[in-house]
């Protein structure tokens, strides 16, 4: 008989006392890991990820999990520090129980912010409750990044508008019962002339094009808008400021992609040091190896530093209440590159183990690739913290 492998007992807190944080984080946080520890997830059956999404959303919610994606249904602002905790503690237990979390908060953060009450009070109570799930449509095949060259678009006619065009990429997409939909209204050009909808699946003229398969599975779809025919108190915000609203929206949930990431690479670095404790090699263990001790200490190091990065942007956000576009960025490009390489590390370190099918590590390790494209590719991230950098107010004469 094979002996059990030993594996974390958990996930580590040393950061929680950083002067980021207040009493109700590390609170928050012990709920989150009660959550988890009790075993709650491993219930859940990944083989169909359409019903785990759902089982997940379902119990995410009625632990109350949820209100701290969507703003308690819209009561409360939202915090940043706590989504990007509750990202990076799910994250280490389970992939896509962060997968659920996230597109809850970031499916309905446009109608937090633009929503009126009444469309706010029919979607965020129910989303809220985990009863349910919402999406996010901006991403179309020729406007991912770009998002000015954007397709899809709306007319108004009269009460109503009517949508035509597609979206790609689009998470959720085919078990979503809620979706924040940007389409061009074309007020003024580029990103000046999109504007923000509430659709519903069951509104005539809105149907699922094709699903998508991913490396690290969850729902994932295009979407297809033929005369979709909506009513108009459903704009969120006045016509041709979607795009402001979307970036709002990405604001908010960008460094929560670095917490995510974080909870990859924690979990990674948690099995990489069982692991090289307990594998006997060369009459000795793989811990006992300086070039695992090298290996170790640069996760370790590289961590530490994202995570700054990343609950210094949240920090700001919450508490210094300033525009977190260059800190957001910085913060997500760093944390999914840094977690990509202490992930690939660990793989390493873990030899034939890591590249075999069901193992933690291979699982991270199909896990983390998406995160260094979604909300931004890290090029892109690049490009938005240069183009902080150059704006005139920063750019003193010599």
């Amino acid at each position: 008989m094979t002996a059990p492998r030993p594996s974390p007992a958990g996930p580590t807190r040393e950061h929680l006392a950083w002067p980021f944080f207040a009493e109700a984080h590390r609170a928050f946080t012990e709920k989150l890991d009660a959550f988890a520890a009790s075993g709650v997830l491993h219930g859940v059956d990944h083989a169909d990820t359409d019903a785990a999404c759902r089982s997940l959303v379902r119990l995410l919610g009625e632990a109350g999990l949820l209100a701290a994606a969507t703003g308690d249904s819209g009561r409360t602002a939202i915090d940043s520090r706590t989504i990007c905790l509750a990202r990076e503690t799910l994250a280490w237990h389970d992939g896509l129980a962060d997968f659920a979390f996230a597109m809850q908060g970031l499916g309905t953060g446009a109608i937090n912010l633009a929503a009126p009450d009444e469309l706010k009070q029919a979607v965020l109570p129910r989303v809220t409750a985990g009863e349910w799930l919402a999406a996010f449509a901006l991403s179309e095949a020729e406007a991912g990044s770009d998002v000015a060259a954007m397709q899809c678009a709306a007319r108004r006619d009269g009460d109503h508008y009517i949508i035509d065009g597609e979206k790609t990429w689009i998470s959720n997409g085919g078990i979503a019962d809620v979706y924040t939909l940007f389409a061009r209204t074309g007020e003024q050009p580029g990103t000046r002339g999109i504007s923000a909808f509430v659709v519903f699946p069951d509104d005539p003229g809105f149907s699922i094009k094709d699903r998508i398969d991913v490396i690290a599975p969850h729902p994932l779809a295009t979407l297809r808008f033929d005369n979709c025919r909506i009513p108009a108190t459903r704009l969120l915000g006045a016509p041709g400021e979607g795009f402001k609203i979307a970036m709002r929206t990405l604001d908010i949930f960008r460094a929560s992609v670095a917490g995510a990431a974080l909870g990859f690479a924690r979990r990674a670095l948690d099995e990489s040091v069982v692991h090289v404790k307990a594998r006997k090699m060369f009459g000795a263990t793989l811990a006992d190896l300086q070039l695992t001790q090298a290996a170790l200490g640069d996760m370790a190091t590289g961590i530490d530093a994202a995570a700054l990065l990343t609950y210094r942007a949240a920090w700001r956000r919450d508490v210094e209440q300033k525009p977190t576009t260059r800190e957001a960025a910085m913060a997500k490009m760093t944390a999914t590159e840094t977690a990509q390489t202490v992930i690939d590390r660990a793989v390493q370190l873990f030899g034939g183990r890591g590249v075999t099918s069901g193992e933690t590590v291979e699982k991270l390790y199909r896990e983390i690739r998406a995160l260094r494209i979604y909300e931004g590719a890290t090029e892109v991230q690049k490009l938005i913290i240069a183009r902080e950098l150059l704006k005139p107010e920063l750019v003193k004469a010599p």
